[in-house]
Order: C-alpha cells, then structure tokens, then sequence
C-alpha cells in the first residue's frame, strides 16, 4: 500500500488528513476515505450548468409560499457564508428572515457585519439570546466532560433555534450557509453533535439548570421534519464556492469585514479551535479546510502542508490576552482551566447519545437522507459511521 509518511503518521496521498483523524481510512493507493466521499458530494451537488438548474428548481418550491410574509429562514453569525447566504437568497428574489443566536461570544466585528448586510439588503432580523449564566454553564461542562466537542453548544442552539422560528413562521425551508466545497466534512471523532449529548454532558458536570436554550432533541427534529415538513437545504453546495473571491465581492458590494480565520467571528470558537484543540487533542481544524481545498484545486498539497507547519493555528501574541478574556467570561481561574487541560481525553462515547437509536433506525435514516429530509452527509457520517 501507498502511503506518504509523517514522522510516526500516516497522511492521505492527495489531502493533508492524517492519523491524526482517527477513523480515517486509506485504499491500496494511499487516498483517504474523505477525499473519495468528497468526489461522492460532488456528484450530489453539481455546480456549473447543472448546479444552476438545481438552485432554479428549489427557489421555485420556496417561492410558493406567496401568502406568508417570509419563504425562508437563512441563520446569519456575521461570518463570510452565511453573508454570502443571506445576498444569494434576496439576489434570487426569496423573502428570508435572518435569524441569529446570540450566545454572548460575538466579536463587534460580526454584530457589525449583521447589523449591516441585514440592512444593506431590507431583511428583517431576528436575535435568539440565549441566557448567558446557563450557556456558561453549559461550556464550561463540555470543557470538563474533556471531550473535543466544545463547540456543539452553539451549533445545536443554532440548528434548533431555526426550527423553532420557522415553525413560528410557518416557513418551510430553512437555508445554511454550508458548503462541502469550502468547509469540507468534519471527522465524526472530532466534533459530534447530538442533543441528548448535550443534556447527558450538562447533568453529569452542573447542579443548575438549562435555562432558555434550545436544544435539538430527536423528538423536536423528527416533529419539524417529518410533520411540519421543514427542509434545511443549502444554496452554496450548488455553486463554484471559492471563500476567496466572496470575500472580496463582498467587501465591495457590501463594506463586510473579514476575521482573520475560519468562523472566528465568535471569541470561543477562535479560541477553542486555534488553543485548545491543538494543544490538547492534536485537532488542527485547519487540515479540514485545506484539505478541502487540495481537492477542489485552489492549493496544491505541498503549499498545504507548508502553512501547516510553519503557520501555528493561532498568533502566539494574542494567546495571552485572548486567554485571559475567555477565562474571565467563563469565570474559570488559570489553574482551573490548567486542570481541565490536563484532564484525560473522552470522546462522546463517554456520554449519552442518539447514536444507538440512529444505528437502529439506519434504513429510516437512509430513506430520509434520499428524500432530502435529512441532509446525505447525516447517513454518512452518523450511520456507516465515516463514510
């Protein structure tokens, strides 16, 4: 078998994935299971003419809820995609309700970035602000719990949030500003997302409450998908997503600004990604990214590996301050927060899940996926379990 060398690691032939993944697959020519479930979504999700003609077809099902006053629910962080999300949507002449959950962390630069590309484009803006004293509490168990999953907690507050409003709304398509193409597929070992994790993760480490949170439970997922028959679907698998160039259109169109990194719009999500996952975990989230974009062609695999390892995932000046303002807002000491550091590593398997139940309902859970009722990633990763 084929495959390329890293010190004591084993790296993917043509991306920049390694051991470091520890459900990662290599065939007899030394090409990962991920860069061969890339090509899968590419068939999934054409662009070009083909792409064109599938955003056509569901902008015309959106378009048919003429009666109500919004056809769809775009979730807004103030970061490049769901910017670029948010113009596709009024572009094509959809009338979207922008939805942002406020989970205490946002920089000035992504408030400002909301506040303008909503007003830029006339849409309406809708802030869930979850309870600050509960969602602290809610981070800091998932820093105890010792598990690389830190960051679920907005993404299910998120996901859960949009359900919650576009069944308020009566709205039927819910759009993301997700895109395989750029975001690449996150490794099932590194972030797992399900919401009886986080209630397990949250009983185990606090003696409080989970208050004003919206959790994405398989009752709330199956009653928003199956019976009120909400779709959460995604312009931009559609289209030739290069982060580079929407970047500059639109700080041109529309005077955004950028962050510096990839969904660092959020303080946490900076610092988790770029401090606490390398250290600890040996996560470098940035191989995800670069890896995506060897296979899309717009980095070649040597220039990959050179920013991997000569730029760190975080500016080293700023770890000190940054640190400081993180562990001051989840009122942890440094010496706690030493400790959680120093605790053994877990993984959500540690914990209660959905996973048994998903297993269970595979066949279910694949029939969905087809009918786009679920989105073809899900049965992938959650189901065979990566890929």
């Amino acid at each position: 078998m084929k495959i390329n060398k890293k010190g004591n690691q084993c790296q993917c032939e043509i991306c920049v994935l390694d051991d470091s993944v520890s459900d990662i697959i290599y065939d007899i020519n030394g090409v990962c299971n991920y860069c061969k479930f890339h090509q899968k979504m590419r068939n999934y999700y054409p662009n070009g003419p083909k792409g064109r003609r599938e955003i056509i077809k569901l902008v015309s099902k959106i378009k048919k809820s003429k009666k109500k006053e919004y056809d769809c629910i775009v979730g807004v962080s103030g970061g490049v995609d769901s910017t670029y999300t948010l113009y596709m949507a009024k572009k094509l002449g959809l009338r979207p309700l922008a939805v942002h959950i406020d989970n205490g962390w946002n920089s000035e630069l992504s408030v400002r970035n909301i506040e303008l590309i909503t007003k830029s484009l006339d849409v309406d803006l809708h802030t869930i602000v979850l309870d600050w004293n509960s969602f602290r509490d809610l981070q800091v168990s998932f820093l105890k719990a010792s598990v690389p999953d830190g960051e679920i907690p907005s993404d299910i507050a998120l996901q859960a949030g949009l359900f919650d409003i576009a069944i308020k709304e009566k709205v039927k398509y819910i759009i993301f500003g997700y895109n395989f193409r750029d975001q690449g597929i996150s490794p099932i070992t590194w972030t797992y997302m399900d919401g009886k994790y986080i209630n397990s993760v949250h009983n185990d480490f606090s003696s409080s409450k989970l208050l004003n949170y919206p959790n994405l439970t398989i009752e709330k997922l199956v009653y928003s998908t199956v019976f009120k028959g909400i779709r959460a679907v995604s312009l931009l698998e559609y289209i030739d997503y290069d982060t580079k160039k929407v970047k500059k259109f639109l700080i041109r169109k529309l005077g955004w600004k950028p962050y510096g990194g990839k969904h660092f719009e959020s303080t946490y999500t900076k610092f988790f990604q770029g401090v606490i996952l390398p250290q600890k975990f040996n996560i470098d989230k940035r191989k995800i990214y670069l890896s995506t974009q060897i296979r899309e062609n717009r980095l070649s695999r040597k220039e990959a590996i050179n920013l991997l390892e000569k730029v760190p995932p975080y500016p080293k000046n700023n770890i000190d301050l940054d640190q400081n303002y993180v562990l001051k807002k989840l009122n942890l000491s440094p010496s706690e927060f030493d400790k959680i550091m120093k605790l053994p590593i877990k993984s959500f398997k540690d914990y209660d899940t959905y996973l048994d139940v998903i297993h269970l309902l595979r066949y279910p859970v694949k029939i969905a996926c087809d009918l786009n009722i679920l989105p073809v990633k899900f049965y992938e990763k959650y189901v065979k379990g990566m890929i």
